[in-house]
């Protein structure tokens, strides 16, 4: 982790959370329609999402998890008490709330029944429930009511609570009738018609509730659901941030591509980050890590290249990936570093990355600063023309780049450690701040998309074995964040660098198994066959630098044949 030390606001810690319970109840749209969800619309006075279309549902009572509930309850082998109690919950705030009952006749001639508008007449919804339901011979079906997702509430909001989402089916002649004093106007609506209403600004609903009924549309009916949930486990577990985009709160998943920054600039979940792209002034991550980006946005270069100061006014700064030679904005890194530019690291020689150094070095001279010197790894032989670089010295792997002054607080340090990756280009280099446990990882990992590996200096056997020395590096460190040279911050305290890693290196050998699928099935195909085959979830515009990648499997592919060693 980071130290407190660098952090960019004063830490506070977020609200308790609460257990709650809400149950997606499902049926099918007759004729293959696909399926509907019941929602129903929240009080315009409720202390919590006020107005929104929601699922039924709300807090977890002591008595949903006693033992004479949980006696009263069908339950599945495999569903934990936990489990058993959260769907006691969600049976009993269903039937409080809209009046469906989720239970079945234990004995005699309906033994098996769902229950019907006569049980559901007879129960009051006001009075304790699982005693009312044994009291008419009904037991609560919670064996039929499933884990879909877990939600925790984002760490900024003043009432949060811990939900399970859960499924089930809806009983069959039963007619949901909201309680007019919490829930309102309860309606069947599929997935996707909700979501177009909320588009629409007809059918507002908070950010758990749209994102899982974006993952609930993939879906083409009821069993469908039930089938993928059947293995007792959550489809994703979340505790969303947020952030500003065009000054307006922006909430996010773990999967989304701002989360890791969020998580790395607002640990305990405030309001305060802007997340957009732009290139006038230098976006602080921390207080001695900031990003500059330059104004070269594009396919293969994102929102830009990402140039790096690490460093603050007590040390001086280490200036990473100055980027194109762009005067403008080596002057805004100049200018952010206070002119006290001690040293110039280049991760590696592509033209988006190192040709700024010798004008960025020269602007220091020029201004009467000491030469900082430019630092990297001279290009191979096989790097193309626009990628030449010579470096000032060139770095030794492992080799430690120390910054020191001295702060109120005392002695300050920031070590840079100087990790080599050759495999996106033979020059690549990876920079680790000790202190921080950041890994900057110019374009061997980036945020959004993977790298490009184009041969010869690119090399697919050196990234994934570079990719194994930087998942090393992380574990013995610690490593949680990855600061990429294109995209948002990567990874946090749940997901971590070394996840980041699996999923790019999984995802690698799952296209590397695509190209020998195709070059098996074609063996006297050409690039541009394999390329179609092997790509096919990928835009056609982009299969020319695809093809590039694909050299790269091609060739590991037939290094690891027999003979070929």
């Amino acid at each position: 982790m980071p130290r407190s030390s660098q952090q960019l606001h004063p830490q506070r810690e977020p609200v308790a959370t609460r257990p709650a319970a809400t149950v997606l109840l499902l049926r099918d749209v007759p004729d293959g329609g696909g399926l509907e969800v019941l929602m129903t619309r929240r009080s315009a006075t409720a202390s919590f999402a006020p107005g929104a279309y929601v699922f039924p549902g709300g807090g977890i009572d002591a008595l949903d998890a006693a033992p004479a509930t949980h006696a009263a309850a069908d339950r599945r082998p495999t569903q934990s008490d936990l489990h058993l109690t959260q769907a006691i919950a969600a049976i009993r705030e269903s039937f409080e709330e809209l009046g469906v009952l989720l239970a079945r006749h234990a004995e005699g001639h309906r033994q098996g029944q769902m229950a019907d508008a006569q049980d559901i007449a007879a129960i009051d919804r006001h009075q304790p429930f699982a005693a009312q339901c044994a009291a008419r011979g009904l037991r609560l079906a919670a064996d039929g009511v499933y884990l879909l997702a877990h939600w925790t509430a984002d760490r900024d909001l003043a009432r949060r609570f811990e939900v399970p989402f859960l499924v089930a089916r809806m009983p069959e002649g039963q007619e949901p009738v909201a309680d007019e004093a919490e829930q309102f106007e309860p309606v069947w609506v599929r997935p996707a018609d909700a979501l177009a209403r909320h588009e629409a600004g007809q059918f507002f609903m908070i950010f758990p509730t749209i994102r899982t009924l974006q993952r609930l549309a993939q879906f083409a009916s009821t069993q469908a659901v039930l089938d993928a949930v059947a293995h007792e486990q959550p489809l994703w577990v979340s505790c969303p941030r947020a952030g500003l985009l065009a000054g307006k709160e922006a909430r996010y998943m773990e999967d989304d591509m701002p989360f890791g920054e969020l998580a790395l600039v607002c640990p305990d979940g405030q309001i305060v980050h802007p997340l957009d792209w732009q290139t006038e002034r230098p976006v602080p991550l921390l207080r001695n890590v900031m990003r500059l980006t330059a104004p070269n946005p594009g396919v293969m270069t994102g929102p830009g290249t990402n140039s790096y100061l690490v460093g603050d006014p007590a040390t001086g700064f280490i200036a990473i990936d100055p980027g194109p030679a762009d005067t403008e904005h080596l002057d805004k890194l100049w200018r952010a570093a206070g002119g006290d530019i001690r040293m110039i690291v280049c991760t590696h020689s592509h033209a988006d990355h190192s040709p700024g150094a010798a004008p960025l070095q020269a602007m220091c001279v020029q201004a009467g600063k000491a030469r900082p010197p430019v630092l990297g790894l001279p290009s191979a032989p096989t790097a193309r023309a626009a990628s030449q670089f010579t470096p000032d010295r060139a770095l030794q792997n492992n080799e430690l780049l120390v910054l020191e002054g001295l702060a109120p607080e005392g002695k300050i340090t920031h070590t840079l450690q100087v990790i080599h990756t050759p495999g996106h280009a033979a020059n690549h280099l990876c920079l680790l701040l000790v202190e921080d446990a950041l890994l900057f990882s110019g374009d061997h990992i980036l945020n959004g998309s993977t790298t490009v590996i184009d041969p010869p200096d690119g090399n697919m056997a050196d990234y994934l074995d570079s990719l194994d020395r930087l998942d090393a590096v992380c574990a013995a460190h610690g490593v949680e964040f990855i600061l990429p040279a294109h995209g948002y911050v990567l990874g946090g305290p749940v997901l971590g660098a070394r996840n980041a890693i699996a999923k790019l290196k999984a995802h690698r050998l799952a296209r590397e198994a695509k190209v020998l699928a195709a070059m098996q099935a074609l063996p006297q195909g050409s690039m541009d066959d394999w390329v179609r085959h092997a790509y096919d979830d990928v835009p056609p515009r982009m299969w020319p630098v695809a093809q590039r990648s694909l050299l790269a499997h091609v060739e590991r592919i037939r290094s690891l044949q027999p003979g070929n060693n």
